[in-house]
């Protein structure tokens, strides 16, 4: 009977996770499985994989035949590495402890590369989680300001400008008409002055002319000046 590894589907929509199983090749994905070697959650950063790590190299040395994403897991938790190594020792080109050496070693590279990314990760979920306090607070801020401003009364400055004006124009104004009469009176003088003057000026002489004097009338001719014109 030809075995497979391989997912089994579980969970509900969206958040789906799968069972590492053994079965038999001709049976249905969900179907009867011979034996259940592990869990995998891709609902996780980084993804969870929880693995019966000897079992399953039982199965893969044994030569069980694995789908591609079967593989893809067991490679990374280092189940083909090992059964790489432990072909090996069958064929006489390593021992068991330069297997356990080389896998040790492997296995604590592999740990650390999980363990920075994971730190990597909490840094930026943290970094994350701060910018989006920092951003509520800001947008808090804003809407306690459009309230705020909502609810103040505007405050027209313009009529008190125009009321400060007008008092600061009213005194110069009052001066002005206090000082106008005297002005006034001053001009009128000076304009009538100058009226009299020209009436002066321009009245004429009262002369007789030469020609119009009346002409002068001759005493009557005495009575001797008579008699002597007539002898």
């Amino acid at each position: 009977m030809a075995t497979r590894i391989r997912l089994q589907r579980h969970g509900k929509k969206g958040k789906a996770f799968f069972h590492l199983v053994v079965a038999d090749s001709r049976a249905k994905r969900d179907g009867k499985f011979i034996e259940k070697l592990g869990v995998y959650n891709p609902n996780t950063n980084p993804a969870t994989i929880d693995i019966n790590f000897d079992r399953t190299l039982n199965w893969v040395g044994t030569g069980a035949e694995m789908t591609d994403t079967a593989r893809a897991i067991l490679s990374y938790k280092g189940v083909l590495y090992k059964n790489h190594l432990l072909n090996g020792v069958k064929k006489g080109a390593l021992t068991e402890a330069d297997v356990e050496t080389k896998f040790s070693k492997w296995l604590a590279d592999k740990d650390s590369k999980i363990d920075s990314k994971k730190d990597g990760l909490s840094k930026s979920a943290a970094q994350a989680k701060a910018d989006a306090l920092k951003a509520e607070e800001a947008a808090k801020e804003a809407r306690a300001k459009a309230i705020e401003a909502k609810n103040t009364p505007e405050v027209e400055e313009a009529p008190a400008a125009e009321a400060e004006a007008t008092e600061e124009t009213a005194p110069e104004a009052e001066t002005a008409t206090e000082d106008a009469p005297e002005a006034v009176v001053e001009e009128t003088a000076t304009e009538e002055a100058p009226a009299a003057e020209t009436a002066t000026e321009e009245a004429p002489a009262v002369e007789t002319p030469a020609d119009e004097a009346p002409a002068t009338e001759e005493a009557p001719a005495s009575e001797e000046e008579k008699g002597t014109e007539e002898a």
